[in-house]
């Protein structure tokens, strides 16, 4: 079984887009979950590494380009936070778990069942 949850994501994104039976969409998400919370934590490892040198204006400038405002009131964390939830957001393994979700939702599928909501 592969453990790059780049990869676990892309292959579980296409068999989502050749399946239609509810309980498979389910269980292709349920199995998406972990791999797309280990890619968020490890780009914000990174993203934490990479900041941490920086000073509030270098860090503001980073968000900045990104596309990630560095709002009055937000504490540093916060916006190294937004800018790795962004950074995750523009990655493959993200994008293939979001048509993942998309799909399954297509089905009425989601990891929340109804007695939740």
């Amino acid at each position: 079984m592969e453990t790059n949850p780049t990869a676990v994501l892309l292959e579980l994104a296409a068999q989502a887009q050749r399946a239609s039976d509810p309980a498979t969409l389910h269980d292709l998400l349920s199995r998406g979950h972990r791999p797309w919370c280990e890619g968020v934590a490890d780009v914000q490892a990174g993203v934490d590494r990479e900041t941490t040198s920086l000073s509030d204006a270098e860090l503001a400038e980073r968000c900045a380009a990104a596309g990630v405002p560095w709002e009055e009131g937000m504490t540093r964390s916060e916006a190294v936070s937004a800018l790795a939830f962004m950074t995750w957001d523009a990655a493959p393994a993200a994008m293939a778990y979001t048509a993942l979700e998309e799909r399954a939702a297509r089905f009425g599928v989601c990891l929340l069942g109804e007695e939740v909501l």
